[in-house]
């Protein structure tokens, strides 16, 4: 059977976040992923992680072809997908000890992001990890020629869409109680951030 929504760009990277993942993941036992799409990043990682149970969730209008994804293809550790509109309280999942999210900063507007940060900082125990994988630009610098044509092309399509400043997210994050732990380069041009929530 074939995926819904197949994404080029998850298959392309799934193995190279998984590897980052599995050492921070190693003692964690739920993860809570914001904008799961597909499904397929939850699939992968889920598989290769037996030892947490991930839970997935997207807007309500995406459930459907996620829903369907799992049911083809998930694993045992993989809950049912749940809706999640990070703008709505309180959320429907938790406690968890980790929040994993791809390649969603750049794709809602800034006041999403916002409170994509604070419900994880309500919503995660002390010390537990946020993971955000991306764009993003530094000092208002973006990392390559070609992030910088796909922020006009972002742009062009939603005005509030764009790729984020890394130190936009820091100030925000440490309003919400978090620590960055770690800026991890990725290949294509994007950065795994990994957070700690203060304990």
């Amino acid at each position: 059977m074939n995926w819904l929504n197949y994404s080029e760009a998850c298959a392309r990277n799934q193995a190279v976040i998984l590897a980052e993942l599995q050492p921070l993941l190693a003692t964690t036992t739920r993860v809570l992923e914001i904008g799961s799409g597909s499904g397929q990043h939850a699939v992968h990682f889920a598989a290769a992680l037996p030892h947490l149970r991930w839970q997935p969730t997207d807007l309500a209008a995406h459930l459907p072809d996620l829903g369907a994804n799992l049911l083809r293809f998930g694993s045992d550790n993989i809950d049912p997908p749940l809706a999640l509109d990070v703008t709505q309280e309180p959320w429907p999942a938790g406690p968890v000890d980790a929040i994993y999210t791809a390649n969603t900063l750049h794709i809602m507007g800034w006041p999403q992001a916002v409170a994509l940060l604070q419900g994880a900082g309500r919503l995660l125990e002390p010390g537990g990890l946020l993971c955000i994988y991306g764009p993003f630009r530094y000092a208002g610098r973006y990392t390559s020629a070609s992030n910088a044509e796909f922020d006009r092309w972002l742009q062009q399509r939603d005005p509030c869409s764009a790729i984020r400043d890394v130190e936009a997210i820091r100030d925000q994050a440490h309003a919400c109680g978090f620590a960055l732990e770690r800026d991890i380069s990725m290949p294509a041009n994007n950065q795994l951030l990994v957070w700690r929530k203060a304990v």
